[in-house]
């Protein structure tokens, strides 16, 4: 049983921050071998970003970093300088996919752009995914997720009113561009092995978030009706939300509830020990036309209520609900410890860390987190010495020099 899907895919991964190094992690954890190029000079701000291991801030202390950049080897070329520059060239024989996702700019003025490119390889494959894609007018705009969220709509419809908007947690587009633009890449290696040729892809992550909106877009566009903030109010449930339970110790505890029909409805209020209800209540469109009236009755049955043991009674029952969790939980969790979600691998400065699982379970080939994240340069001398067959007095002045850096 072959284990990897992706054994013999080799991968030049420019790219920093979210959306290109996640992509390059699906294909590493899959089997490719990824050479992470970065520097010292300049670098990925989510190597100098929290959680930090024992809360001590580094430049190799970040599982942040760490999470989306396992199974990869790591080097360090300071790209301002030419030296750098034609050493990144050297590598590009040996790969089959090259991924960045600085502003268009940046891989041009360094002539290392796909035209570039493939004068060298010309089978080559390349992945570009910046804010907002290689063209228009505002293609030099750089920018994080963040900043897409809000741009492609997000942060206008999240949250309770729009007088306080409340954005979805982190940088939004950065968890889901990643799913677009390892899937185009699987198409274009397969494109590759069915043709030979190798091709260009421009993924805007404006473009790749708008795809999630695409409930409301049409809406808008059927009915002329702009989707606002609606907290956690569904057009199919109700009742559809959280609900404050009783705490345990210091934390506060929450569950979620959805009921989809009437007969859901009936068997929550059994469950909840109140048969009786307001008659406003008694059909979907009521309880609907009732929200607030409808969660404030909710929340004063379950007050009180021990979450986890409520959760049980109503999934029994056939009602939709779960306890809402939080780090701890997770870490707990008796079918994430099922799935054998949990990694813990060793890191060269952070020691034995946990990483989180894969999301896709292939049967044939079900891939795996083979190493811990690259600290800054690790694998220098490895890619250096041994793939470009640099002497270690060579090495050693491009260190001097700032080149290897």
């Amino acid at each position: 049983m072959a284990h990897f899907a992706l054994e013999g895919i080799h991968i030049l991964d420019f790219a920093w921050v979210g959306v290109g190094p996640i992509t390059g992690k699906y294909f590493a954890d899959n089997g490719a071998d990824v050479i992470r190029i970065e520097s010292s000079t300049r670098p990925d701000v989510l190597r100098i970003g929290p959680p930090w291991k024992d809360a001590i801030p580094g430049i190799n202390q970040s599982q942040f970093f760490a999470s989306f950049n396992t199974s990869k080897k790591g080097i360090t070329l300071d790209l301002s300088k030419p030296k750098a520059r034609e050493l990144a060239r050297r590598l590009v024989p040996w790969a089959d996919i090259v991924i960045e996702s600085f502003t268009p700019k940046a891989m041009r003025n360094w002539e290392l752009d796909y035209e570039h490119l493939r004068q060298i390889k010309p089978d080559l494959i390349m992945l570009s995914t910046c804010m907002q894609g290689q063209t228009g007018p505002n293609a030099l705009y750089p920018g994080f997720g963040q900043l897409m969220a809000a741009l492609s709509g997000f942060y206008y419809i999240s949250g309770y009113s729009e007088a306080e908007p409340t954005p979805p947690y982190g940088a939004y587009s950065d968890f889901i561009a990643p799913r677009f633009s390892a899937s185009v890449l699987l198409a274009a290696v397969d494109y590759r092995r069915r043709t030979g040729k190798g091709q260009y892809i421009d993924m805007s992550q404006y473009e790749a978030a708008l795809h999630n909106l695409a409930p409301a877009i049409a809406d808008y566009f059927a009915s002329g009706r702009v989707l606002g903030p609606r907290g956690n109010a569904s057009e199919r449930y109700a009742p559809h939300g959280s609900y404050r339970c009783a705490n345990d110790g210091e934390h506060e505890r929450w569950i979620a509830i959805a009921v989809a029909s009437d007969g859901q409805w009936r068997a929550m209020l059994q469950v909840l020990g109140s048969p009786a209800a307001d008659s406003r209540f008694d059909t979907v469109r009521g309880r609907m036309e009732n929200r607030a009236a409808l969660d404030e009755f909710i929340g004063t049955l379950v007050h009180g209520l021990n979450s986890q043991e409520l959760t049980k009674k109503l999934q029994a029952a056939g009602v939709a609900a779960y306890p809402v969790e939080n780090c701890m939980d997770l870490h707990s969790d008796e079918n994430l410890d099922a799935f054998g979600f949990w990694h813990w691998l060793e890191h060269k400065v952070m020691g034995l860390v946990v990483y989180e699982g894969l999301q896709h379970r292939l049967s044939r080939t079900p891939g795996d987190l083979r190493t811990a994240a690259p600290i800054l340069g690790q694998h220098n001398d490895e890619v250096f010495s041994q793939m470009l067959g640099l002497s270690a007095a060579e090495i050693e002045q491009l260190v001097k020099e700032g080149v290897i850096v």
